[in-house]
């Protein structure tokens, strides 16, 4: 599968195939949502419902931007590079969502209720400076910030890793039907994150001997 897609991308209209491929793949849980809501099976809390998918997608976008770079240092999958801004625009996406479906089915866009859950609830706050760091990192994303901010660039998006920590903790804190579920994402960022301290380090002694 790695040689036919390498092989894919060696001619314009195939990268441009797999291009509009991997954009539509995204769009995928957004149809399935939408399609339960106009099926009007959401469960017994269908606000609630929505509100959790869209958050449990945008960990997993978030989780599928940070796998990019072990996976193409492991597997040699150069190709994946050119797909990671969108893979955290789409994170950005459905971040949004999950912020707009809870202030609308949730809250009602109360503003004194928006004000207290800001305010009072430690798994609101973590949420949305998670969210407020996505914003930042997706304006900064386009080839224009990345020449104007030059070596601040990098600095600004190593955020995407405590956001990633923040949003998991989000995560743990709104799950209600048990924690194995967190435990398995949690170990998931764990390699993702171990994998990076550990390529790092091994960077820094090969540095040093030689």
């Amino acid at each position: 599968m790695v040689l036919s897609i390498a092989e894919l991308h060696r001619s314009s209209t195939g990268r441009r195939v797999f291009w509009w491929l991997l954009f539509l793949l995204p769009l995928l849980p957004l149809g399935y949502i939408a399609e339960a809501a106009y099926s009007l099976d959401l469960g017994a809390d269908p606000a609630q419902t929505i509100v959790t998918f869209f958050g449990i997608w945008t960990l997993r976008l978030l989780f599928l931007t940070l796998a990019v770079t072990p996976f193409r240092r492991l597997f040699g999958w150069n190709w994946l590079q050119r797909y990671r801004r969108m893979f955290g625009l789409y994170t950005l996406f459905y971040a949004c969502l999950h912020l707009l479906s809870f202030a609308t089915f949730i809250l009602g866009w109360r503003p004194d209720l928006i004000a207290r859950e800001l305010s009072e609830r430690p798994y609101i706050i973590v949420g949305f400076v998670a969210w407020l760091g996505l914003v930042a990192l997706g304006v900064t994303s386009t080839r224009g910030w990345v020449r104007r901010l030059g070596r601040r660039w990098q600095q600004l998006h190593y955020l995407i890793y405590p956001i990633s920590l923040l949003a998991l903790l989000h995560f743990a804190w709104l799950i209600r039907a048990g924690y194995g579920e967190v435990l398995a994402y949690a170990l998931v960022l764990f390699f993702l994150l171990g994998y990076r301290v550990a390529y790092r380090l091994k960077r820094q002694r090969k540095v040093q001997n030689a």
